[in-house]
């Protein structure tokens, strides 16, 4: 397995890196964590867990077209060394994602989804290019 599709191994797993404290702000809401209507609760949260929520949420919108650059580079047998290297860095800023968006710290947040956003144009501009 290239380096690039263990990424998106990895990238899966980092979706759900911000559960484990949107799971503890849901129980530590009156009423404890609602597994009824955990949705409506999420949508109640506020402050960190409120951020968990979104920070959890923004990981699947990431994934699919990280994934989907990762498989198209692959296939047109993209410069592998290049791949691995857009690869990595996405997978680096969706690490680091999560940790400034619940610590509240918008303009890091945002520059951190650029980075790893921009590593996903690049995984497409490298398959494109290498046709």
């Amino acid at each position: 397995m290239t380096t690039s599709l263990f990424c998106i191994f990895i990238a899966f797993l980092l979706i759900y890196f911000p559960k484990l404290p949107l799971s503890v702000a849901m129980a530590k809401s009156p009423g404890g964590y609602d597994n009824r209507q955990p949705r409506d609760q999420q949508a109640s949260l506020e402050g960190w867990g409120r951020r968990a929520a979104a920070a959890h949420a923004n990981g699947f919108e990431s994934f699919a077209p990280f994934a989907a650059a990762v498989l198209t580079a692959h296939v047109v047998r993209a410069d592998p060394q290049t791949s691995a290297t857009l690869a990595i860095v996405h997978v680096v800023a969706r690490a680091i994602y999560p940790v400034v968006y619940m610590a509240g710290i918008h303009v890091l947040r945002s520059t951190v989804w650029v980075i790893g956003f921009g590593a996903t144009i690049g995984l497409f501009i490298l398959g494109i290019g290498s046709q």
